[in-house]
């Protein structure tokens, strides 16, 4: 891969996030590198060469190649029994077929229940779209295969975290503060749209409500004890899904287990338990959070559906 290009002050303050990330998929740029971030791009860069190679290995291994859609689900489901052996996982009880969106909500301890959740989603969800809002230096690690990962039922989208903005450690005020917060905003409204449509036509979306890797549910035990917020995440999103009228949307919390002594990257041929919550369903959802015509956060949502993904763990995962 050649060097990554960067954009100019003039390209970060002017071009849309669509253009954007356009750029990243396809010309080689690199907007982390163009903020000042590049210790964080090149954080990811291991685990994206094994992700990317894994994935084309799929595709060339597979066939037949002279048909587009079988290819795909010839490569989809060796990607299953790959995982069943390097990602192991189990998912007893989790939703199959539903005519509804689903919105998967889950713990966010390490990076291997990527993988375990990727496999669940292939095996027992089949063919419907699958949407990730992705840190943006793991979407820089893996945007270069951004449409073979398409192929798999998989779309990528990039968000940049509260924690990753943190670490960006950008002067406030300057251009690049205001180029990287603009395109903040905009990444996430994106995301929003992109799962709005996604779930309008049933497909699943995927996200950790933490919006980092954290060892617990809670963030501590004053959040927890409601003596801070919860980060809004389910909030925001729900806003959006529920906005339209029409839109027949289920909420589902989901437990991951960890296995013993696993630490916060792959945990290869490790065993993760995904472990299904309680439903909340749309009319569920819409009766008791939707206090008035036009809230800008639904009280207590947040909350409890953090709490439904800690009722299935051990208390030692709480906070």
């Amino acid at each position: 891969m050649s060097k990554k290009k960067t954009f100019t002050k003039k390209e970060l303050s002017e071009l849309s996030a669509e253009q954007i990330i356009e750029k990243i998929k396809y010309s080689n740029y690199s907007l982390l590198k163009s903020l000042g971030a590049e210790k964080l791009r090149k954080e990811m860069v291991p685990v994206g060469k094994i992700c990317n190679a894994t994935v084309n290995y799929f595709f060339a291994s597979t066939g037949p190649r002279h048909d587009k859609m079988e290819h795909n689900k010839a490569a989809r489901k060796k990607l299953v029994k790959v995982l069943a052996k390097l990602a192991p996982g189990s998912y007893a009880g989790m939703p199959k077929d539903s005519e509804n969106g689903l919105v998967v909500g889950f713990n966010h301890p390490s990076l291997g229940e990527i993988g375990r959740i990727l496999a669940m989603k292939i095996d027992i969800m089949g063919d419907k779209p699958m949407y990730f809002p992705v840190n943006l230096p793991w979407y820089e690690a893996l945007a270069p295969n951004f449409d073979r990962i398409k192929r798999l039922g998989i779309i990528i989208t990039p968000t940049i975290t509260p924690s990753t903005w943190s670490k960006m450690n950008l002067k406030e005020g300057s251009v690049l503060y205001e180029a990287g917060s603009r395109l903040k905003k905009e990444f996430r409204d994106i995301y929003t749209n992109l799962s709005h449509d996604a779930l309008l036509k049933g497909g699943v979306v995927f996200v950790a409500p933490s919006a980092t890797r954290q060892a617990t549910v809670f963030k501590n035990e004053r959040v927890y004890k409601k003596e801070e917020e919860v980060i809004p995440t389910m909030s925001m999103l729900a806003l959006k899904v529920y906005s339209d009228p029409n839109m027949k949307c289920d909420f589902l919390p989901m437990a991951v287990l960890p296995p013993k002594g696993y630490g916060r990257s792959l945990n290869l041929r490790k065993k993760y338990k995904l472990i299904p919550g309680e439903i909340m369903t749309a009319d569920y959802i819409r009766k008791n959070y939707f206090k008035t015509k036009n809230p800008k956060r639904l009280e207590g949502f947040d909350y409890d559906f953090h709490q439904r993904i800690a009722n299935e763990l051990p208390k030692s995962f709480w906070y």
